[in-house]
């Protein structure tokens, strides 16, 4: 569990924080001390037990300092740069700032990061990295530029791993991130693109960071009030290519999407995190603690005085502004386990008494690979289901093992036999990475899709449509049931691809055909009806068939699901049968979507959907003749299906007269064709050669 004290204020002293809150707070070479750089011409050295500052420099009038002053624990000296390009060295005897050591860079500098056991490290803001000591030794150094025009760094933290320093900072250009790994070991620098996932137009608010022997574990909190998390390898498979890096949901809803004074996150362990802002739209700004582990909300502590957006922590100790002062919240987090996250945590143990592993070894195969060993051993595992999540995103993020499909395999078989035997556990994230791999099938695993269909998981169904090319007939079938039968509601909850479904709202053309009682479109006008009959009993104004024929009958996301099924294999023989067990009223929101499909297919010469991968011409006119051959008796005889069925018999009327004159057109293009080619020959012989044997 987690617990935050209570706070105290560092220091009664106003400090001359911006628009953006402070600078920075720092670690000083004792424990006890830290640096705090205002947003103007000060540094203040202060001490939290006893709760007052220590010692305080000023840079010159007119001067400003642009970077938080940092220690170098090698020299115990403070190091601080004003003016983008002017660095000052100086410690504890030191009064006036203009008196210490100066140096004048050649380029601006984004930040100086200084950890216990390296040298302090020079970031400049075009991405090139320097030490210090190599840096003062040359001030005036050429320094080259690693990032591109118009790319700005947003955050950037310095690690120690296997006792060597590594770099990590991240860049935002036009709205795409990009990170950058440097190994000082190696001298390697590597580049990823940081890929956002479906919510492509959120802005990154916050980045904090923890690292293990493999990976940078790179956590963003986002516009959409979600914290997402990257895992980073230590070890680049292939430096020298710009790699690209999806991002998983870490936690859903932390914080309000509108808070009003920014938000923070910060990493306090490899199970804790620290949330800054407002988790509801109309509360007031809340410090939380967050076991990611678990996703569970271990604590929090309303700031009525509100704060900057801006946090920091050390040891045991959160520093932020509240209100206009510097606070200090102390914190503890004991090891995570799952009997801590429920409250179920015992502080004592019986002698004797076996210990289980809190985790699995996904790194040694064992049995069926990763860990499951059997059926029996996996049910008396108690890892949380977020953990085992974590621990496959490391496999996947490797992918160094020669046998990777087959562990794959073996791996989504132990966990759906974990499913069938403890019905609550269904790690859905880890089954939704283990399918994108686009090693699986359905015949590998056919347990899948059975446990989602029970689950009525259209996410996943909808991933397996996309991804398994030998799905039987009667399991799409299944899926379509549910697809067409689940609510609306229910639908908004879910997060599926919408890749296929293109923008259905239309005003312009919708102005223009409301404003126009028949369009000709590629051979066929939805107002044109020949039947006297059906003009009687369809007896609505223009404008009204119009709305009706150019709304969708669903929602969008009800659209993407319907639409991987118009993708999927079948053969008509066997899909039929399954077809007939539909309920009437849903094959006939299916058809008034397919019939609203090729609507919007007329509209363009092309006869095609946009958007990516939507379904084709094709496709909607076999769906439209399955339906109808296996469900006609029962369609028709419903009322409210009446106007559809004819419009639909106006649909194949107007197919059929677009073919029949393109019929016309290739038959006069082939008599053009023949004309040309004898023209063409004219005066021309050949010889004839005839062997005798």
């Amino acid at each position: 569990m987690a617990a935050l004290e209570e706070e105290f204020t560092l220091s009664s002293v106003v400090l001359s924080a911006g628009p953006e809150g402070l600078l920075g707070v720092e670690q000083s070479d004792k424990t006890d001390q830290f640096l705090v750089t205002d947003s103007g011409r000060t540094v203040i050295l202060y001490k939290v037990s006893d709760q007052k500052p220590l010692g305080s420099w000023s840079v010159k009038q007119g001067q400003i300092i642009t970077c938080p002053a940092v220690c170098n624990f090698q020299t115990r000296e403070y190091i601080v740069v004003h003016d983008n390009k002017v660095l000052r060295i100086w410690n504890n005897e030191d009064v006036n700032l203009d008196k210490v050591f100066k140096a004048t860079l050649s380029a601006e500098v984004y930040r100086i990061l200084s950890v216990q056991g390296t040298e302090p490290l020079v970031l400049f803001k075009e991405g090139a990295v320097r030490g210090l000591e190599a840096l003062l030794a040359d001030p005036q150094q050429k320094i080259e530029t690693v990032i591109s025009d118009e790319e700005v760094i947003k955050w950037t933290k310095f690690f120690i791993v296997f006792r060597h320093p590594v770099l990590i900072f991240i860049t935002e250009k036009h709205g795409n991130y990009f990170a950058y790994v440097q190994m000082f070991n190696s001298r390697i620098l590597t580049k990823y693109t940081l890929l956002l996932g479906q919510d492509e137009n959120s802005v990154i608010e916050s980045f904090t960071a923890s690292v293990d022997r493999k990976f940078i574990s790179l956590m963003s909190l986002s516009s959409d009030g979600c914290i997402y998390e990257t895992l980073i390898p230590i070890r680049p498979t292939d430096p020298e290519k710009n790699q690209t890096l999806v991002r998983s949901l870490l936690l859903k809803a932390v914080v309000s999407g509108n808070t009003r004074n920014g938000v923070a996150l910060t990493a306090l362990d490899q199970d804790h995190i620290a949330v800054l802002g407002s988790p509801q739209a109309a509360s007031k700004e809340c410090l939380s603690v967050w076991n990611i582990k678990f996703q569970t909300l271990q604590t929090s502590k309303e700031l009525p005085q509100g704060t900057s957006g801006q946090l920091w922590y050390y040891g045991e100790n959160l520093f932020m502004l509240h209100g206009k002062s510097l606070t200090v919240i102390p914190y503890k987090c004991e090891v995570s386990s799952l009997a801590g996250a429920l409250g179920k945590l015992k502080h004592g143990q019986d002698p004797g008494t076996h210990v289980m592993p809190r985790f699995v070894n996904w790194e040694t195969p064992q049995g069926c690979g990763l860990g499951f060993q059997n059926s029996e051993q996996s049910r008396r595992i108690e890892d949380s289901e977020k953990h085992i999540e974590v621990e496959v995103r490391k496999f996947l993020a490797l992918k160094q093992t020669p046998d990777f499909h087959t562990v794959i395999g073996d791996t989504v078989t132990g966990l759906l036999e974990r499913c069938k035997a403890e019905p609550s556990f269904y790690p859905r994230n880890c089954l939704v990475q283990l399918i994108q791999t686009h090693v699986l099938s359905y015949s590998l695993c056919p347990d899948l899709m059975e446990i989602a269909l029970i689950k009525k998981d259209v996410q996943l169904l909808q991933l397996c449509l996309q991804q398994f090319p030998d799905i039987p007939e009667s399991v799409t079938c299944a899926c379509l049931k549910i697809f067409l039968s689940i609510g609306d509601d229910s639908l908004q909850e879910t997060d599926v691809s919408m890749e296929s479904v293109f923008d259905y709202s239309n005003s312009v053309h919708d102005e223009k055909m409301e404003e126009q009682t028949e369009i000709l479109q590629n051979g066929f006008s939805p107002e044109e009806d020949k039947c006297s009959n059906c003009d009687q009993e369809l007896n609505k104004k223009p404008q009204d068939k119009t709305k009706e024929s150019t709304s969708c009958p669903v929602v969008p996301k009800r659209a993407a699901l319907l639409n991987a099924i118009l993708h999927s294999a079948y053969s008509e023989t066997f899909l039929l049968p399954y077809l007939k067990d539909i309920p009437a009223q849903h094959i006939t929101l299916f058809l008034k979507y397919l019939y609203f499909l090729y609507l919007k297919c007329s509209e363009n010469a092309t006869m095609t959907l946009p958007g990516i991968h939507p379904p084709t011409l094709n496709q909607i006119m076999d769906w439209i003749c399955l339906l109808l051959d296996a469900n006609f008796t029962v369609v028709v005889m419903m009322p409210e299906a009446k106007r559809l069925l004819i419009n639909l018999y106006k649909l194949v009327k107007s197919q059929i007269s677009v073919y029949s004159e393109l019929n016309k057109i290739e038959v006069s293009f082939r008599e053009l064709q023949k004309l040309n080619q004898e023209k063409n020959n004219r005066g021309l012989y050949s010889i004839e050669v005839l062997e005798l044997f």
